[in-house]
């Protein structure tokens, strides 16, 4: 074979062998596309607890405002701003001689009283036996002894002057009523009080039990009254699953609490209605004035609950994407409870049990694509719900 013919040859290969990579690669470009994989999956019907959350005030179960009852200047504040104090803790101490005075009076009062007594007493059991004898007239004797009674009134009346002085004088020492903790103190060393101040020297807040006050709309108080067993309001709140306290620093609070009342009347204004929730606080950790949170759960049995990443928004509707048996994809519009269960919608129409939806890209998956599911595990899926 000549060098001619062997260069002819070799551009003939050449050129087979180009068309066919172009013939292999317009096969690929108009084959079938590729079918994606997502992953899904089969719904089952679940339980669940739905939390609602409503902000709330803390108030003490008292808030006892500590007033002078008796005239005097500061001596002595036995506590400070914050304290927590027991019943019948000294907290201020107010000097008032004469109140000193007053119990030394009254002291002497009463023995003087006494000696007069001791005087008409031996003056009657003088008289008696010579009105006996009929020495004297019984005149005599009566007027001794209407003398005797008036002196033993007026040991009688010393007596409750003295008391009445003692308690005077307690009074320049001020004492906590109960249990709590010791609010702002206005007044200082020498400051001059008296039952007239306006201002009272403190507050004292009881807080082994706590009260946290919040409103519920008329909407969610009508549900509340429809749903729950009994017959009437008062029995629907006995009822009640005890709530939870979520503090400003979004920790829960340890103790549960229990909803005691429900206020009768709805503020025409905010169209919502007082509740009061209260909370055992053995360790004085929450304190009047504070603000928190009050965490009310609904427990929910056999209903569909699906992932909220499993979801999309479009013209303020939620759909849901579902895969029938040909493995293409529909949009379902869902409707949903309120209340979410963590990171679950509770679906009230649009699905049901048996269902296979698509878990994840569904805002980027079209309505009619078709997929390959990867089906997923139920414990894997609802791993978080509580």
């Amino acid at each position: 074979m000549n060098k001619q013919s062997f260069l002819s040859i070799l551009a003939v290969a050449v050129i087979i062998t180009s068309c066919g990579n172009k013939n292999d690669k317009s096969a690929q470009a108009g084959g079938a596309p590729q079918v994606k994989e997502y992953k899904t999956l089969t719904l089952e019907t679940k339980s669940a607890t739905l939390n609602t959350d409503f902000p709330a005030s803390i108030q003490g179960q008292q808030n006892i405002e500590i007033r002078p009852r008796v005239e005097g200047y500061i001596d002595k504040i036995y506590v400070d701003e914050g304290a927590v104090v027991k019943a019948g803790q000294p907290l201020f101490k107010i000097s008032a001689p004469e109140y000193e005075q007053q119990v030394r009076t009254a002291t002497a009062s009463i023995k003087s009283a006494q000696a007069d007594l001791s005087s008409a007493k031996l003056a009657v059991n003088k008289v008696k036996p010579l009105v006996e004898k009929g020495i004297i007239s019984k005149y005599d004797l009566e007027s001794a002894q209407y003398t005797y009674e008036s002196a033993l009134a007026s040991v009688a009346q010393a007596n409750a002057a003295l008391v009445n002085a003692k308690t005077n004088l307690g009074y320049t020492t001020v004492t906590s009523p109960v249990n709590g903790v010791v609010g702002s103190i206005p007044f200082r060393l020498g400051s001059l009080v008296s039952s007239n101040t306006t201002e009272p020297l403190t507050t004292v807040s009881s807080i082994g039990n706590v009260f946290a006050y919040f409103a519920m709309n008329e909407k969610a108080l009508l549900n509340f009254s429809q749903s729950g067993t009994g017959t009437s309001l008062e029995q629907k709140i006995k009822q009640l699953p005890a709530v939870s306290l979520l503090l400003s620093d979004g920790s829960t609070y340890p103790e549960k609490g229990r909803i005691e009342t429900v206020n009768g009347l709805i503020n025409t204004e905010t169209g919502s209605v007082n509740i009061r929730a209260r909370f055992p606080n053995p360790k004085g950790i929450i304190r009047s004035g504070s603000s928190t949170t009050v965490r009310i759960p609904n427990e929910v049995k056999d209903v569909i609950l699906i992932p909220q990443s499993a979801t999309f928004e479009l013209q303020d509707k939620i759909f849901a994407v579902t895969v029938g048996k040909d493995g293409k994809t529909k949009n379902v519009n869902i409707a949903k409870l309120e209340n979410t269960a963590g990171n679950y919608y509770v679906v009230t129409s649009g699905l049901k049990a048996g269902d296979q939806i698509v878990l994840e890209g569904v805002a980027a998956l079209k309505e009619g694509t078709e997929i390959k599911a990867q089906n997923q595990n139920q414990e894997t899926v609802y791993a978080d719900l509580k």
